[in-house]
């Protein structure tokens, strides 16, 4: 659990230090990519499952949300 916390803590820096000059559909993608990560790893850990794993799916999922309700407040869709 202590590398789980750690992990979120990087990439919450790591989020936070790019975000200018982004596009509403980057901006989706990236928070719905940490939301998503941060979900999966939670559901995940209290179903006893690989946290990496629901890490990894997800963000994929999240990010994909994230970015088509970007695009969709850019009307680029």
């Amino acid at each position: 659990m202590k590398k789980t916390a750690t992990a979120f803590a990087v990439a919450a820096l790591l989020l936070t230090s790019g975000c200018t000059n982004l596009s509403k559909t980057e901006q989706g993608a990236l928070s719905g990519g940490a939301i998503g990560a941060g979900v999966g790893a939670a559901a995940t850990a209290i179903a006893g499952s690989s946290i990496a794993a629901g890490m990894i799916v997800g963000g994929a999922v999240g990010a994909a949300a994230g970015a088509y309700s970007g695009c969709k407040q850019d009307d680029k869709c």
